[in-house]
């Protein structure tokens, strides 16, 4: 696997070995690898590990397989990909309701695997998002940028803003909800709020619409706890409609999808910003009576 990256304008001060062990997260294993074989090259030719990287420049990396083992997995259907963004290194696809992110066996076809097979290449989660919710989700296209990914998703810096439709009238036009999320005891599917023993968890709610019996709300993610917007709405009351699992109001789907997802490209620094439509969630907002 070879990784070209051109050094735009705005990128970092820092000398190769910075750019190996802080930005680009390789581990140390690797690195040495990289070193001991001269794998990396700035402008086709051999650099002093403490040389500066510039911006213009063109750094080459190259991996073994036994730096980065090929995974595999099944293949899905292509066809069933609707791409949002895609480069060299990361896709952005809109996710169906009803379908998993990811399977959790083997040979389980899940979105996973139609992205996989879309992109040709075997492909790499960065986040999850329930089965019951459609929207915009992320995949790494190589073991090399997954963990930078995370690394942004860790800092916060991954912005995801959905759209749910919940139970009841919102007073607030804003809303940000701070309780801390754990599993809860007697159903493992489930989790509940449990500020004593429970993970840090903030949603950022803003009212859109209401009616006299359910409002549509914008809902910013600054945590990604399993379930969060799901647990945080129901414990207040405003359960997501047609939840099977925190709501008593049925609906054809969770109205919950994922309508926004932003970040910074952390090797081209490329503002990347795409939204997300779902026309079965668009069909049950309207039959509530919302424009």
């Amino acid at each position: 696997m070879k990784i070209t990256i051109p050094i735009p304008q705005a990128f970092p001060d820092l000398t190769v070995k910075e750019v190996l062990e802080d930005y680009f997260l390789i581990p140390r294993k690797i690195r040495h690898f990289l070193r001991t074989k001269k794998h990396v090259r700035v402008n086709g030719e051999l650099i002093n590990w403490q040389s500066p990287i510039l911006a213009g420049d063109l750094l080459e990396l190259t991996f073994d397989e036994e730096d980065y083992p090929e995974k595999s997995i099944p293949l899905g259907q292509a066809d069933l990909v609707e791409e949002l963004y895609q480069d060299e290194h990361l896709i952005i696809v809109n996710k169906p309701e009803g379908m998993k992110t990811h399977g959790n066996e083997p040979n389980e076809i899940a979105l996973l695997n139609h992205v996989s097979s879309y992109v040709g290449q075997t492909c790499y989660v960065v986040h999850r998002l329930d089965m019951e919710t459609s929207g915009a989700i992320l995949f790494a296209k190589n073991p090399f940028i997954l963990p930078i990914l995370n690394r942004l998703l860790e800092d916060k810096v991954i912005y995801r803003d959905y759209l749910a439709l919940c139970q009841g009238q919102l007073k607030m036009t804003d809303w940000t909800i701070t309780d801390k999320i754990g599993r809860d005891r007697h159903d493992r599917r489930k989790r509940v709020v449990d500020n004593r023993k429970g993970q840090a968890a903030l949603t950022e709610i803003r009212r859109l619409e209401t009616t006299g019996k359910s409002s549509l709300v914008s809902c910013h993610l600054q945590t990604g706890r399993t379930h969060q917007i799901r647990v945080h709405l129901a414990h207040h009351g405003h359960a997501i409609i047609g939840d099977p699992l925190y709501s008593t109001i049925s609906a054809p789907r969770l109205m919950l999808h994922a309508q926004k997802l932003s970040l910074t490209h952390p090797l081209t620094l490329e503002k990347i910003s795409v939204e997300a439509r779902s026309e079965s969630f668009e069909r049950e907002v309207k039959k509530t009576g919302f424009n």
